[in-house]
């Protein structure tokens, strides 16, 4: 579900020029980039939902085409545009630079169809019935249309009866002519299910009922007339203030928790896609547009390439990515709303995710030097390459730059992730954590405090059921049907887990290796590593610890001192990173046999 409208897209050729990034557009009538402001609403279902070259925007800045010549009425803002002729994949540069490295052999040449070629006979065969009533017109009085995109259009819509009786609503509708593949349809089902239960936060747009007749599908939902992010942007000369940028991002990191939480990745976040309610400065700000949005199980990749390109991660370049991606694009909206700028910029769609891969953003340039030092730190750990070292949308919260006693911190799907990991582990590796527990910054303190709090302990500890019960309460429908989620916490064993210990289950090393004192903070858990865990290890049993097998055991000497057989310094801290499930549940099956 997206917010309808017009972008000024030149459809020359895959090598499209973009305006300088640090130019103010034109804010007039006469302006060549026109949009609506008044819903959240009418843009694609995104059948080719796989099709690279038609998944990525030009936004969030003024149209490259001349004054006076007028848009496609079919653009829409970060969703799929149509081209004239079908052009080269703009991932492929970069797909074949990844192929070569890895040895194998170049992707044919040739366009990459936006649908299926073969489709004919076979649309006829698809059910295109959704189970949706059928009396829209008894319920409602569509009005004008007020946004458009390539795949649907919304209209204004006036309630006739019922609870929302005079109230105006947005309905997007769909044409079920366009839906020309099963993944098409799939997707108007998700989005709708998604939408569905996830409006129940207050950052999310709030869905009221679909329907269906023999031509299509219409989503009624809430109209927001406060126009979108990127517009208060543009009108604010380009960036805001520090502080008026913190309140909008308390709204979308809260919004974004509460989905990875249900297990949503979002994967189109840009400022086109917050809408405010209203005009007024101080309007609640809400998510829009899960027409590209998936399910992700824990510890799933993705792997189709889809977003807007400004705002893509490099993992999704990789075609391997999860919830992280999300908060990559959280940190370019971060980075443009306190500069003006993007951080990744180039004259090509290429280009763009060349620089994703590869450049860094400059923090050098005005007005960064007049930018606090914990903003530019909040920016770097977002736009962090690497994304196990990248924030999640709680820690964020938590941020030194960003963190506000009033605001209250939402449940993170991730300490499930790590706590589970901890269950499996080994003596050895529980001990090197709870060494490394022990010396971390209050900084860290806060955010662990916050999910330890929200779990609800008792006596001061936590069990299994306290993580379940906590799940539980944050539930919604989509996370009841997916079982993974709630028995993410499915364990064998009975715990009982005081804070301290709940410490060392729940942090990430490679989070910590970014934080300016880890120097400090690794040398100190040694020192208590040293005195409560270090004993004397084998190199081969070192290698059964880190499970590399026992193939890798020409491990580096420097890991295990001669002295004493123990680790060192050095190796304890290539010991600290965290085994994953899956590689603990193959340890188990290995020592089982």
């Amino acid at each position: 579900m997206g917010h309808c409208c017009s972008k000024n897209l030149s459809a020359v050729n895959n090598e499209t020029s973009h305006p300088d990034p640090h130019q103010k557009p034109p804010h007039s009538a006469a302006s060549p980039r026109s949009s609506v402001h008044s819903v959240s609403g009418a843009t694609d279902a995104t059948p080719a939902r796989h099709s690279y070259a038609n998944s990525y925007s030009t936004s969030p800045f003024n149209s490259p085409l001349p004054p006076g010549v007028l848009p496609s009425p079919g653009g829409t803002p970060g969703r799929k545009f149509r081209w004239p002729l079908p052009p080269p994949s703009p991932v492929k540069p970069i797909m074949a630079a990844m192929l070569k490295r890895q040895g194998k052999a170049r992707p044919k040449e040739g366009y990459i169809p936006e649908e299926p070629e073969e489709r004919t006979g076979g649309e006829s065969r698809l059910d295109k019935s959704f189970g949706f009533a059928k009396n829209i017109d008894s319920k409602y009085e569509l009005g004008k249309e007020i946004g458009r995109g390539h795949f649907g259009h919304t209209h204004l819509a006036k309630a006739k009866k019922g609870a929302l009786k005079g109230q105006s609503v947005a309905v997007k509708i769909i044409s079920k002519a366009k839906m020309t593949t099963a993944v098409a349809i799939e997707d108007v089902r998700r989005e709708v299910k998604m939408l569905k239960a996830l409006s129940g936060h207050k950052n999310v747009v709030k869905f009221h009922d679909a329907f269906e007749d023999a031509n299509n599908v219409y989503i009624v939902m809430e109209l927001c007339d406060g126009g979108e992010l990127l517009d208060r942007i543009l009108s604010r000369g380009g960036r805001y203030t520090e502080e008026d940028a913190k309140t909008i991002l308390f709204q979308a990191l809260n919004v974004i928790a509460y989905c990875h939480l249900q297990g949503v990745v979002h994967r189109d976040l840009k400022p086109e896609n917050f809408l405010f309610v209203s005009k007024d400065d101080d309007s609640q700000m809400k998510l829009i547009d899960f027409g590209l949005s998936d399910f992700v199980r824990p510890g799933e990749r993705l792997s189709d390439v889809v977003g807007s390109a400004y705002y893509v991660a490099p993992e999704v370049l990789h075609r391997s990515y999860s919830v992280e991606a999300d908060l990559w694009s959280i940190g370019v909206i971060t980075y443009i709303l306190l500069c003006g700028s993007r951080p990744f910029w180039a004259r090509s769609e290429s280009g763009i995710f060349r620089s994703v891969l590869k450049a860094n953003p400059n923090f050098d340039d005005s007005p960064w030097p007049s930018v606090s030092p914990e903003a530019k730190d909040f920016v770097k750990r977002l736009l962090n390459k690497d994304l196990r070292k990248r924030m999640t949308a709680a820690q964020a919260l938590t941020h030194p730059w960003l963190k506000n006693e009033n605001q209250a911190i939402p449940l993170d799907i991730f300490i499930y992730k790590q706590v589970k990991s901890y269950l499996h582990a080994t003596p050895l590796r529980r001990a090197a954590l709870k060494a490394l527990s022990k010396a971390l910054t209050e900084d860290e303190l806060i955010y662990l405090r916050a999910q330890f709090s929200l779990l609800g302990p008792k006596n001061g500890r936590v069990s299994l059921d306290n993580f379940r019960a906590a799940l539980m309460k944050n539930a919604t429908g989509i996370m009841k049907e997916a079982p993974d989620i709630l028995n993410l916490m499915d364990s064998p064993a009975s715990i009982k887990m005081d804070f301290e210990e709940f410490c060392a289950a729940a942090i990430s090393v490679y989070q910590l290796e970014v934080h300016e004192e880890w120097d400090r903070i690794s040398k100190t858990a040694f020192e208590h590593f040293e005195q409560a865990g270090n004993v004397v290890i084998s190199v081969e049993g070192l290698a059964k610890e880190m499970n590399v097998g026992a193939s890798s055991c020409s491990l580096p000497g420097n890991w295990i001192r001669e002295s004493d057989g123990k680790l060192s310094f050095v190796g304890y801290k290539k010991f600290l990173h965290d085994i994953t499930v899956r590689s603990a549940n193959k340890r188990q099956r290995q020592n089982a046999a």
